[in-house]
């Protein structure tokens, strides 16, 4: 831990030097809810986002906080260890062409809805609820990428392997459930005459009420659907590489972890909701996925359980540059290059990818160097080649 800032209801404990104003005042929020347990853990990739700071970890005691979760419910990282132990540049090149093919990317869909048997199990979906009535959409959504920082990332292990990496969401079903929910504890809490301001976008549900319950499933169901699509997408990955290694390819160790979500945990001999938005999961010995940029290098890590980050770390290294601002400032000839010098079959043709070049992103090397308190490195993975979304 960098830092503790002692001046709020409750501490605000960061795992960084530099965090950016919009972001601290975030976190100091966050740190006068009435219902706020403990102090609020903030992660070395922090940055401002939505009522809640990406990188943010808040326990809450006996209400839930959809804002807290976030629009992309469940989106988290995969990543599958396999038997080849190099790839030439000629057969990646191929490889991704396959892979574009059958992995829709961007606002793009399925033409037709997937098999039903590969959604999540219908037992979280609340009667006449979002999740139900997104539910025939979402089957077309299943296996696909979507925008922004997701991404498909084929790497070289420090072990010896090739791994597949990617970084995906709920797409849409995850921000209506989102939506919806936020502007139900918006309402009841105005009706409430709630304390929480609702200019800090951080209204809360009572656990105990049917909303909050109705809530935590979709939710649920949300990041269920969220690993089946990474799960699909691999799948279809999966039949890329085995079409070109016929006999020669098999898949070792599979890795998934999700980071934008809220669950019932124990801390400090007390039943909580952690929220997670930006963050993850890093109990002891627990196996998780820290990404860097497109061009940086990616981390497979074990967890240490440390309880003053409520056993959580980063969920990757953070922007340090918003999106328009990356495209007004970053050279985008020079962020090219980089990623040319070191071999990187990348996705950065225009200005508009600028949001994604490197310069965007904080140093992943920082950000490790920060959270040696929560985990340790695995694996480091080089990228080879990058699909953006």
């Amino acid at each position: 831990m960098n830092q503790v800032i002692s001046t709020e209801r409750i501490p605000i404990k960061l795992w960084l030097d530099d965090i950016e104003d919009g972001a601290l005042n975030q976190a100091k929020n966050m740190a006068h809810l009435p219902f706020a347990f403990k102090h609020i853990a903030i992660m070395p990739d922090s940055h401002e986002g939505y009522g809640m700071p990406i990188g943010g970890v808040l326990a809450t005691k006996g209400v839930i906080v959809p804002n807290a979760v976030g629009v992309d419910i469940g989106c988290g990282m995969c990543a599958l260890k396999t038997n080849l132990d190099n790839i030439s540049k000629d057969n990646l090149k191929k490889i991704m062409s396959g892979i574009r093919e059958l992995v829709p990317l961007g606002f793009e869909h399925h033409k037709d809805k997937q098999d039903i048997a590969l959604m999540p199990s219908e037992e979280n979906i609340v009667k006449n609820g979002m999740v139900e009535r997104q539910f025939e959409s979402a089957r077309k959504q299943i296996g696909t990428l979507g925008g922004g920082n997701h991404f498909i990332e084929i790497q070289q292990g420090s072990d010896g392997h090739i791994w597949i990496m990617i970084h995906s969401g709920s797409r849409n079903i995850g921000l209506k459930v989102a939506d919806y929910y936020n502007k139900i504890a918006q309402n009841l809490n105005e009706r409430w005459h709630s304390t929480v301001e609702k200019s800090t976008n951080l209204a809360f549900l009572p656990i105990e009420t049917p909303e909050a319950k109705d809530y935590f499933d979709e939710m649920q169901y949300c990041v269920d659907f969220a690993f089946a699509n990474r799960k699909l997408m691999m799948t279809n990955i999966v039949s890329v590489f085995m079409d070109h290694y016929k006999g020669n390819f098999s898949e070792l160790d599979f890795v998934n972890i999700a980071h934008n979500y809220a669950r019932w945990e124990n801390h400090y001999h007390t039943n909580v909701i952690v929220h997670r938005k930006g963050a993850t999961s890093a109990k002891e010995g627990e196996i998780g996925i820290i990404p860097g940029s497109q061009g940086t290098k990616s981390y497979i890590v074990r967890g240490k359980g440390n309880t003053e980050s409520f056993e959580s770390c980063s969920h990757g290294a953070g922007r340090v540059l918003g999106r328009k601002q990356a495209e007004r400032t970053l050279d985008l000839k020079a962020e090219i290059a980089k990623m040319d010098e070191m071999g990187i079959i990348h996705s950065l043709r225009s200005k508009s990818d600028l949001d994604e070049a490197p310069g965007a992103y904080k140093n992943i090397d920082t950000v490790m160097k920060n959270q040696q308190d929560l985990v340790d490195i695995v694996v480091e993975l080089s990228p080879l080649a990058v699909i953006k979304g």
